[in-house]
């Protein structure tokens, strides 16, 4: 994995994108003078602080945003919090919680527009949570009615598919689960993914396309499964850019390819776009 930053000069897209549409997953990171990394981090990115990101929604057309708490800042919301302040609305988080994290603290989270609670089970962010913790967590998160976003991979959206169901919370699945799309789009992921969005209570991220690609900058087999996901569920499914493109293999993409790119996963992103993170997410 790397961290080369995002592309440096990404295009407007030709696709235009409806009114009120929701990025509904990127970073912020930094600036690190006022917004310092975690002392325990597994990477240390790039800075790629608020106004790179407010930059790139302007040019790409997005007006709405759901910003991730990445494991490079840790706990420390103090950079998110920040950005859902100046976002006057327009911003919404996931964040990084602790069993140990106070009841008191998911309160002001919430009040701040904070929404979800994000879990990791990749080894390069660290180990994965115990059934403890996961525990824990949404019995903390639970009052509020936040979701838990799941960042997998490989095989583990099957390995973790009783798990996510038993959660007792809606369950956000980022980046398609990132499944290894060498075993094909019948996959034992794949069908899982698809059991999982049968539940109704369970979103899945038609995001991160060039983390599944098998030939890079070609994204048309992480498309593929992007259309098949959002018509097998269309009420179900959202989209985001994954900017800055932290941890990926290679040059990070353009984003105004993924803009364009979701002509080939729907022939309306209104639902995508709008209609599904606004219900997901309370904007």
């Amino acid at each position: 994995m790397s961290n080369p930053g995002p592309h440096p000069n990404p295009h407007r897209p030709s696709l235009s994108l409806p009114p009120g549409a929701v990025d509904a997953h990127c970073h912020i990171f930094g600036p690190t003078d006022r917004f310092p990394y975690a002392p325990d981090r597994t990477f240390t990115p790039p800075e790629a602080p608020l106004e790179h990101l407010e930059a790139l929604h302007e040019l790409l057309g997005l007006s709405r945003a759901v910003l991730v708490q990445s494991a490079a800042h840790g706990t420390d919301h103090a950079s998110l919090l920040d950005a859902l302040h100046r976002g006057a609305g327009r911003y919404r988080g996931v964040a990084l919680i602790r069993p140990s994290t106070p009841p008191s603290q998911v309160a002001e989270l919430h009040e701040a527009g904070v929404r979800g609670a994000r879990l990791h089970f990749t080894p390069h962010l660290g180990p994965a949570p115990s059934a403890e913790t996961i525990t824990s967590i949404v019995d903390l998160v639970r009052p509020h009615g936040w979701h838990i976003a799941l960042h997998v991979a490989g095989d583990g959206i099957a390995e973790h598919e009783r798990m996510v169901r038993d959660l007792g919370a809606p369950v956000v699945i980022d980046h398609m689960a990132r499944v290894d799309l060498r075993a094909g789009l019948n996959s034992p992921a794949v069908t899982a993914l698809r059991r999982l969005l049968d539940t109704g209570r369970v979103w899945v991220k038609l995001s991160g396309a060039d983390r599944l690609a098998l030939r890079p900058p070609d994204l048309s087999d992480a498309a593929e499964l992007a259309a098949l996901l959002a018509r097998h569920a269309p009420e179900r499914v959202l989209w985001g850019t994954d900017f800055p493109h932290p941890n990926i293999t290679g040059a990070a993409p353009d984003d105004g390819d993924l803009v364009d790119l979701l002509a080939d996963i729907t022939p309306d992103p209104r639902a995508l776009l709008v209609d599904n993170p606004v219900a997901c997410y309370d904007f």
